[in-house]
């Protein structure tokens, strides 16, 4: 099966964001999606030197996955709580997708996000 240039273009932004990455913020082993999930989580929260507990951890993933989906409009930014964690509002229910669909989109959404940030080009 022959890839499209889109295609082609997402893997290589998605493996050089992925080195550039675990390169910064991993010992020595590739970084996953939900790590990448949980660095914008974390980055979007803006507190990057707090100590979370493991429930905390959950939500600093959500806040990756609701960040990066909301241009996409499947989510939009509602308010800062007291504690300064965000919060989102459900616009449109994800679409079901084969594991290797939703993998594309959140790859999508990811680098959307970085190039949007600069990171990568």
């Amino acid at each position: 099966m022959q890839m499209s240039a889109r295609d082609e273009q997402l893997k290589r932004r998605w493996e050089e964001l992925i080195q550039r990455l675990s390169d910064d913020f991993s010992d020595a082993e590739e970084l996953e999606m939900e790590g990448v999930l949980y660095l914008i989580g974390l980055q979007e929260l803006g507190k990057i030197h707090d100590r979370f507990k493991k429930d905390d951890n959950v939500n600093i993933i959500h806040i990756g996955i609701c960040t990066v989906l909301e241009p996409f409009g499947y989510y939009r930014f509602d308010y800062f709580d007291d504690d300064g964690w965000p919060h989102f509002v459900l616009l449109e229910e994800l679409p079901v997708l084969k594991p290797g669909e939703q993998t594309i989109l959140m790859k999508e959404a990811i680098v959307d996000y970085f190039l949007e940030k600069e990171l990568i080009q």
